[in-house]
């Protein structure tokens, strides 16, 4: 499975400083993952990813770098990450689940402004890929250049988008609503879930069929971004993830940084699939940054469970090579519970550590 990380603030950084220098950079992850316990495959060497937003005069569209050689062995991603600036970033590091080795199949993936990358999979993906690929656009079908489930998913979301109303082709100069961006995300993950249930009788025995999915979304149109952490189950938590805000993203030591607060405010925002200085995100929640306040609904459909005190299982994500973010096991007490009071996935706004939720 894959590592990222999504940074969003009001000023530019240095890409280096999120990617390169802490001591547990999303460019460490790519050969030590603290969250991912699977020792058949132990890194994530197949490929990685940055994409970020460059000045608005030279258009919405995000600039994106892949490469298939491992991040920790890319001279040309110090050389880079060295030089380069911007207030929206998104990497990524890859272990192939589904797709060759290819510069096409590595993430983020992007179409005009928007952009988007996955931990995680699909579940009973070769049973529903030919029912999702009859069920999007022909553009969005058309645009698909590599063979990951990940992709699929975005040209999924894509065509969601179209048949709200949003066309990614025609981005607002502002960038999309974030509440239409959010709910593309949600109808993305029930479409996913439809079909899956759909699959026909006689293959829902099959052996190497397991319905489960681990839907770790990120998409941003350069302006809002919008992450899930999800699993398609009642009683298995989710892959890791993590959220941190504050003022300033700072070195206290020799590749150590941490996240300050000066005030009540929050001018930096980060989402990683492992823990920097960070909150947890809930299991089956979608999280979004509008400017730099964090909202987090919970995902309420029929693997949604309303009980504080309901444990889930680890075991399906460290069968994947990840673990959740509760203790080992699948216990530990949630840092953060987010409740809604109506069906519409409308949560409530609370503070947690002064930061908004």
């Amino acid at each position: 499975m894959c590592r990222f990380l999504v940074y969003k603030g009001k000023d530019e950084i240095l890409l280096s400083k999120l990617i390169l220098d802490p001591s547990h950079s999303i460019l460490t992850q790519s050969y030590d993952c603290r969250l991912r316990l699977d020792t058949r495959r132990p890194h994530n060497g197949d490929g990685f990813g940055v994409g970020y937003y460059t000045d608005p005069k030279l258009g919405p569209e995000p600039c994106i770098f892949t490469s298939t050689i491992p991040a920790w062995n890319c001279i040309n991603l110090e050389r880079i990450a060295s030089k380069t600036t911007s207030s929206l970033i998104f990497a990524h590091v890859r272990a192939t689940t589904e797709g060759t080795l290819s510069d096409s199949n590595c993430h983020p993936f992007r179409y005009n402004s928007l952009m988007w990358m996955h931990n995680g999979n699909i579940g009973a993906w070769r049973y529903i890929k030919r029912r999702l690929v009859d069920d999007i656009g022909d553009q969005w079908f058309l645009g698909v250049k590599g063979g990951t489930d990940s992709e699929w998913a975005f040209a999924l979301f894509l065509d969601t988008m179209e048949k709200m109303g949003h066309h990614p082709s025609s981005p607002p100069p502002n960038g999309f609503e974030h509440k239409a961006l959010r709910q593309a995300m949600l109808k993305t993950i029930a479409r996913i879930n439809k079909f899956i249930e759909e699959i026909p009788e006689p293959h829902k025995s099959a052996e190497d069929l397991d319905p489960r999915s681990l839907l770790n979304f990120a998409v941003t149109d350069g302006h809002n971004v919008v992450c899930t952490r999800y699993v398609s189950s009642r009683t298995d938590e989710a892959a890791s993830l993590y959220f941190s805000s504050g003022t300033k993203w700072v070195e206290y030591e020799g590749g150590h940084y941490r996240m300050e607060r000066r005030d009540k405010g929050a001018d930096i925002v980060l989402v990683a699939s492992e823990p920097l200085t960070f909150e947890r995100v809930p299991t089956n929640s979608v999280l979004t940054i509008h400017r730099q306040t964090v909202m987090i609904h919970p995902i309420l459909d029929e693997y949604y469970n309303t009980s504080p005190s309901y444990i889930r299982s680890s075991g399906f994500a460290s069968s994947k090579g990840l673990v959740n973010n509760e203790t080992p096991g699948g216990g530990g007490k949630k840092l953060l519970s987010v409740k809604s009071d109506d069906a519409e996935h409308v949560g409530i706004k609370v503070k947690v550590n002064d930061i908004t939720v």
